[in-house]
């Protein structure tokens, strides 16, 4: 019996890829590509990998962690930000100010 607490599925057909935009018509395959889909079914955020290069599970979750954060306090969160740091005060004004 398997462990596995979530959905997973198959993309024989590749109409996932393709609706995700993220099918390389060349090689008949899908880019290496993560797609995060907030609650309400938008795109937070979608990465694609060259093949040379593997995911990383530690980035993927800081962003979850980071929309999440900013979706309940309204504030951005800056590079490298890790949860239980401070975010930023998202203003146009400030746009290339230290």
């Amino acid at each position: 019996m398997s462990k596995v607490q979530f959905p997973l599925l198959s993309d024989r057909t590749q109409a996932i890829s393709k609706a995700y935009r993220v099918f390389n018509e060349k090689i008949g395959a899908s880019y290496r590509a993560t797609v995060i889909i907030d609650p309400e079914g938008i795109i937070a955020a979608k990465l694609l990998y060259p093949p040379e290069v593997g995911r990383n599970v530690y980035e993927i979750m800081r962003i979850i962690q980071g929309v999440q954060y900013g979706r309940s306090t309204g504030e951005g969160v800056p590079a490298n930000w890790i949860p239980g740091q401070p975010g930023i005060i998202r203003d146009p004004k400030n746009i290339g100010k230290i």
